[in-house]
Formats: C-alpha cells, structure tokens, sequence
C-alpha cells in the first residue's frame, strides 16, 4: 500500500497556494512529501511539555523541545 503524503506539508502548500492543493501534490507520497524520520522519544518529549505548559501555566521548555523537531510545514 502506498503511504499517503505529510498532511501537515500538504496543507502548508495549500495555504501558499491560495488555499488550493498544487496539482503536483497526490495522493500518494513522493520522495518531496514523504513523512519525516523523527525519533519518537523527541516527539513524546516535545507533546509532554507543550502539554504541561498548558496545564501548569509555566514555562516546561516546550519551545526548545519543539524547535528540536524538524519543520513538519516545509515547501514542497
């Protein structure tokens, strides 16, 4: 089965493309909208102090721990 494109990349194209997908975006991924190798543990980081910063009120290191990731809203 083929993998489906990153859909935060897709909807960043779209929203450089007066809100309409460009035609050379499918529905199945290319070399260019292929999702992203993360490491898990980033991640689970990054959503637990975005997470606690929203419920503590106070600075968790969200920020640094989410600018770790990569740029998920890349051109394609």
């Amino acid at each position: 089965m083929a993998k489906q494109p990153e859909a935060l990349a897709t909807f960043a194209a779209s929203a450089r493309n007066n809100s309409r997908k460009p035609d050379d975006v499918g529905l199945e991924a290319t070399p260019a909208t292929d999702g992203l190798k993360t490491n898990p543990a980033q991640k689970v980081d990054a959503a637990t102090k975005v997470l606690r910063e929203g419920v503590l009120h106070r600075d968790e290191g969200a920020d640094k721990a989410v600018d770790k990731l990569p740029d998920r809203t890349r051109d394609l």
